[in-house]
C-alpha cells in the first residue's frame, strides 16, 4: 500500500514538476532520486540487400529482420493515424508533461481496491517502455535478456514509478511531435510487425502516409493488445475473417467514436468508416534468400561476407545482430545481365535432378582487376528448410560455388584447369613454353622434389592422357594446348612440388573444406577440392596480368540515416610478375583457338580476346570450362555433388553432358564481351615463348653411351625412347625427337631412339626397265602402273618410285614404280 500512495503523492505533483522543474519536496524524495534520462537507441530496422540494375536502379533481392519495421517521419504517417493514436491512447497527450494524471489515478485505484495494476500509460510512458524492451533486445545472453525484459515489462507500481520518471524526463528532451513519431515507430502491431509503415504494409499493403481513416483505427487498435486484435489470423473464432474481425472492429469503433468526440473526424468521415468492414490484405514481406529467385546462392553468400567479416562486429553474434536490426541498404556486385545469363545457360543445359544421377551445375563470373562477383548460379532451387529439401532433389541449402564455411560445400575437384599453376611455376622458374620434358607414360615417375617435405615418390602412380596421347617429348605450350597429363607432370619433375603449391595459392587458390591443399604428383592434374569461385579469382588474377584480387560482393552499405557504412575492400597482390602472365596467356589463348576448349570459343559471340583451360577428372565425373577476358574471368563446371557418374556416356536433353560446359561458358561470356569489352592480352616476350634457343647435336650413328654424352654434355637431359626401325647398323643411334639440328630451350629433354638394323635404304631404279628395276629391288614386291609419254626415251622406262630412293625401308615390303609407255608402242 505504501508503495501505491507513493505512486499517488507524485502524481499530483507531476504535472508541476514536468512543466516547471521544480524541486521535489522531501515527500517524494523518493521518486526524485530516480533516473530521468533515458537514451533512445536507434530501432531496429529489417536490412535488405540489393543488386544495382544497368540503369543504375536497385532491385531488392532479399530482407532480414528480428523485427519487420521500417522507420518514417512523422509527415510520412496519415494525419487519421496519428489522430487515432492520440484519441484512442492518450486524449490529454499534448496536455500532460508525460504523465497523464486522470489515466494513473484510475489505474493507482485500481490496485488500491484489488482490482490489479492497470494501464492508464500515456503515449510517453509506453514509449519509455518499448524503448527500454527494445534495449533488450539486443542482448545475446538469453539469461540477460530475460532479466531485463522482465524488469521493463513486470506488472508493479515500482516499475510504473520508474516510467513515470522516465517519462517526465522524455517530455523534458523531445517535443511532443517527436515522441508521437517514435512511439508510432517502435510500437508492436502483432507478431514481429513493428512499427507503423510495416504495419501499413503487412496488414493492408499500403504506406503509413496512405492509411484511410478505418485503416488507421483498426491498426491502432491492435496496439491496445497485439496478440488480440491482430489481423492476420483468419480462422480465428473471436478475430477472424468469419466474424468480421470481431475483437479488433469494436476496439477499433470506440477509436473512431473517440475521434469523433474530439473532432479529429467529420460525422460524415465517421459513420462512413464505422460501416466500413474490415478487410486485411496481407502482404508477407520478404525475407532470407529464398526470396532472391535464381540469385538466391549469391545472396547466401552475401550473408555469409555479413556474418563472418570482421568489418561488421567483433565477433558472429554481433555482426548478426547488426545485420539484422541495422536497417541496412547493403548494395551488392551482382550484375544481373551476367546473373540472368548465368541461370539462363545453367536451365537450357543441366537439369535440376537425373535419376540415379546427384547431377550439380555452376557457374562464377569475377570482375577482372577488382575481384567484384558479378554473377553466382547453379542449377537448384534455393532452400534451409530441411522439410522442403526432403520434398526433392532439386532443392538444396548448399552453395556449389563457395568454400564451405561459406555455403556448405567440401568443393570439386578442378582437374585440369588447375594446371595453369604448375604452367605457371614453370615459367617462374625460367623456363620457356617451347621446352620439351619427358612425356612417356609410365608407372613409376621416380622423385619428385619438395622443399617442404623433403624428396617425394609415388610408385604406381601411373595417369594415362585424356585423349590416349602417346607421345613421349612435348612441349610445355603442347601441354598446355592439348591438356597432356604427362607433359605435366614431367613438367612438374623439373620443379618443386612445393612450389607449385605455392604459387596456386599465391593466386587465391585453397581447399573448400579449409585444410592446406595437397601437393602430391596427383595434386599437378588439380584433385585438391577447390570452390569454383576461388577458381574465377585466380583466371581473373591471371587476366589481370598476374595480380589477384580477392572476391567482393558489397559495394556499399548505406545506414538507416544515410550514412554510409564501411564495408570489406578487394585485397590486391601479385601472384606472379606481368611477363610470366603473358607467357601464361599466350599459351592459354591457343588453348581456345587450337585446343582442348576450342568448342567453347568457337561458340562465343561477340568475341574478345580470351583465354581458357579445360578440365575433366577420372571417369569424367567432373568436367570444367575456366576462361576470361581482360575484363571478366568464367568458371562453368556440371559435378556430381555425391557419387561417380561417367558424363561422357550420359546425355541430357541439350546434348552430351560432358558437353555441356562448352554450350553455357559462351552464353555467359558473350554476354560479358558485349558488356564489358576486352582488351589484348599483354604480348608474351619470345624468351618466355622460345626461351634461350640451343641447338640439338645430330648423333644419328653414334653409340647409345656416346650419343647420351653428347647431349648431356649440351645441357640436355636424355630419355631412352627404345628400338625402333633403322638402316644404321644395329645399336647405334636412329633418331632423336627433337631432331638434330633443331633449337629447343636449353635443358630440354630429348629422346634417343636406337636403330634394329633392320632397314635398308631403297635404291634407285628411276631410269631402268621394269625387268632391271625388279632385279634390283629383289625382296620387295614391286608394283607397276604405266603411263603415257611422248619421249621414245622413256618407253619402257621407271619414271618414278615410292618409297622414294634413299627411303630407310624394311625388307619385304612393297614398292611402286610408274612405266613409261609411248603411244602406239608395243610392250
Amino acid at each position: 500500500m505504501s508503495a501505491v500512495a507513493g505512486v499517488l503523492v507524485t502524481v499530483a505533483v507531476t504535472p508541476a514538476l514536468a512543466v516547471t522543474g521544480m524541486t521535489a519536496t522531501n515527500t517524494i524524495n523518493v521518486f526524485e532520486s530516480l533516473p530521468n534520462y533515458l537514451k533512445v537507441d536507434e530501432l531496429a530496422q529489417k536490412s535488405t540487400i540489393y543488386a544495382v540494375q544497368s540503369d543504375g536502379t536497385p532491385m531488392a533481392l532479399a530482407s532480414f529482420y528480428d523485427q519487420n519495421r521500417v522507420e518514417v517521419p512523422l509527415e510520412g504517417m496519415s494525419q487519421f493515424v496519428q489522430d487515432a493514436a492520440v484519441t484512442g491512447e492518450d486524449p490529454r497527450f499534448y496536455e500532460h508533461g508525460g504523465v497523464d494524471l486522470q489515466g494513473t489515478v484510475r489505474g493507482a485505484l485500481s490496485t488500491v481496491t484489488g482490482g490489479g495494476t492497470q494501464g492508464g500509460s500515456s503515449i510517453t510512458q509506453q514509449y519509455v517502455k518499448n524503448v527500454l524492451v527494445q534495449k533488450c533486445e539486443v542482448l545475446t545472453d538469453q539469461d540477460e535478456l530475460d532479466a531485463c525484459y522482465d524488469d521493463a515489462t513486470e506488472t508493479s507500481p515500482e516499475r510504473k514509478l520508474k516510467e513515470m520518471r522516465l517519462a517526465i524526463g522524455v517530455e523534458k528532451e523531445y517535443s511532443k511531435p517527436e515522441i508521437l513519431q517514435g512511439y508510432l515507430n517502435i510500437t508492436l502491431f502483432g507478431g514481429s510487425v513493428y512499427g507503423i509503415e510495416a504495419a501499413a504494409s503487412y496488414y493492408f499493403n499500403t504506406s503509413a502516409a496512405n492509411l484511410n481513416l478505418s485503416q488507421s483505427a483498426s491498426l491502432i487498435a491492435i496496439v491496445n493488445n497485439p496478440e488480440k486484435f491482430r489481423l492476420d489470423r483468419p480462422e480465428n473464432e473471436a478475430n477472424g475473417a468469419a466474424n468480421g474481425y470481431a475483437a479488433n472492429k469494436e476496439r477499433r469503433d470506440y477509436i473512431l467514436g473517440e475521434m469523433l468526440q474530439y473532432k479529429k473526424v467529420t460525422q460524415e468521415d465517421y459513420d462512413a468508416a464505422l460501416a466500413a468492414p474490415i478487410e486485411p490484405t496481407i502482404t508477407e514481406p520478404s525475407t532470407g534468400c529464398q526470396t532472391a529467385g535464381g540469385s538466391a546462392y549469391f545472396c547466401d553468400y552475401v550473408t555469409h561476407v555479413l556474418q563472418s567479416d570482421p568489418t561488421f562486429g567483433e565477433d558472429e553474434d554481433t555482426r548478426m545482430m547488426n545485420f539484422r536490426r541495422g536497417g541496412y541498404d547493403i548494395y551488392t556486385t551482382l550484375d544481373l545481365d551476367m546473373q540472368v545469363a548465368s541461370e539462363a545457360a545453367i536451365a537450357e543445359n543441366v537439369p535440376q535432378t537425373y535419376d540415379g544421377w546427384d547431377v550439380g551445375a555452376v557457374a562464377t563470373s569475377v570482375q577482372v582487376g577488382t575481384g567484384r562477383v558479378l554473377a553466382m548460379a547453379q542449377n537448384k532451387v534455393y532452400s534451409q528448410d530441411p522439410e522442403v529439401q526432403a520434398t526433392g532433389a532439386q532443392f538444396s541449402g548448399i552453395n556449389y560455388n563457395t568454400d564451405y564455411a561459406q555455403g556448405g560445400s567440401g568443393g570439386f575437384q578442378p582437374g585440369s584447369t588447375y594446371k595453369v599453376f604448375t604452367l605457371a611455376e614453370w615459367l617462374k622458374e625460367g623456363h620457356a613454353l617451347n621446352e620439351s620434358v619427358d612425356s612417356a607414360r609410365k608407372s613409376d615417375w621416380g622423385t619428385f622434389q619438395d622443399y617442404c617435405s623433403g624428396p617425394q615418390s609415388f610408385p604406381g602412380y601411373n595417369p594415362k592422357n585424356d585423349a590416349n596421347e602417346a607421345g613421349t617429348n612435348y612441349t610445355a605450350l603442347q601441354s598446355t594446348i592439348n591438356s597432356i597429363n604427362t607433359g605435366f607432370l614431367g613438367m612438374a619433375k623439373k620443379l618443386d612440388l612445393c612450389k607449385i603449391r605455392d604459387t596456386a595459392e599465391s593466386f587465391g587458390v585453397h581447399r573448400a573444406d579449409g585444410k592446406d591443399l595437397e601437393k602430391g604428383a596427383s595434386s599437378v592434374l588439380g584433385t585438391n577440392e577447390v570452390a569454383p569461385l576461388s577458381m574465377a579469382v585466380a583466371f581473373a588474377g591471371i587476366a589481370n596480368s598476374g595480380t589477384t584480387c580477392s572476391a567482393v560482393v558489397i559495394d556499399r552499405i548505406v545506414g538507416p540515416d544515410d550514412t554510409e557504412i564501411p564495408v570489406p575492400a578487394s585485397e590486391c597482390k601479385e601472384s606472379v610478375e606481368p611477363s610470366v602472365a603473358a607467357g601464361m596467356a599466350y599459351a592459354m589463348k591457343r588453348v581456345l583457338t587450337e585446343g582442348s576448349a576450342g568448342q567453347s570459343y568457337g561458340a562465343t559471340s561477340p568475341r574478345v580476346p580470351m583465354i581458357g583451360k579445360t578440365g575433366t577428372t577420372d571417369g569424367a565425373k567432373d568436367t570444367w570450362m575456366s576462361g576470361a577476358s581482360t575484363k571478366v574471368a568464367t568458371v562453368v563446371g556440371v559435378v556430381s555433388v555425391t557419387g561417380d557418374r561417367n558424363q561422357r556416356n550420359t546425355r541430357f536433353e541439350s546434348g552430351s553432358a560432358a558437353t555441356a560446359r562448352h554450350r553455357m561458358w559462351p552464353e555467359i561470356m558473350g554476354v560479358a564481351n558485349a558488356k564489358y569489352g576486352g582488351d589484348e592480352f599483354a604480348e608474351a616476350s619470345t624468351n618466355v615463348i622460345r626461351g634461350a634457343q640451343v641447338t640439338v647435336p645430330d648423333v644419328r650413328g653414334q653409340s647409345m653411351d656416346d650419343a647420351r654424352s653428347a647431349l648431356e654434355g649440351a645441357g640436355f637431359e636424355v630419355l631412352d625412347g627404345g628400338v625402333t626401325d633403322s638402316e644404321l647398323p644395329a645399336g647405334t643411334v636412329a633418331r632423336t625427337d627433337p631432331a638434330g639440328g633443331s633449337s629447343v630451350g636449353p635443358g630440354s629433354t630429348v629422346t634417343v631412339y636406337s636403330s634394329n638394323g633392320a632397314q635398308v635404304l631403297l635404291p634407285d631404279v628411276v631410269g631402268q626397265s621394269l625387268d632391271q628395276a625388279k632385279a634390283t629391288l629383289a625382296g620387295f614386291g614391286v608394283v607397276s602402273t604405266d603411263q603415257a609419254v611422248n619421249d621414245p626415251n622413256q618407253n619402257n622406262k621407271v619414271l618414278s618410285m615410292s618409297p622414294a630412293a634413299g627411303t630407310p625401308v624394311t625388307t619385304g615390303g612393297s614398292v611402286s614404280v610408274v612405266i613409261g609407255k609411248q603411244n602406239g608402242a608395243a610392250g
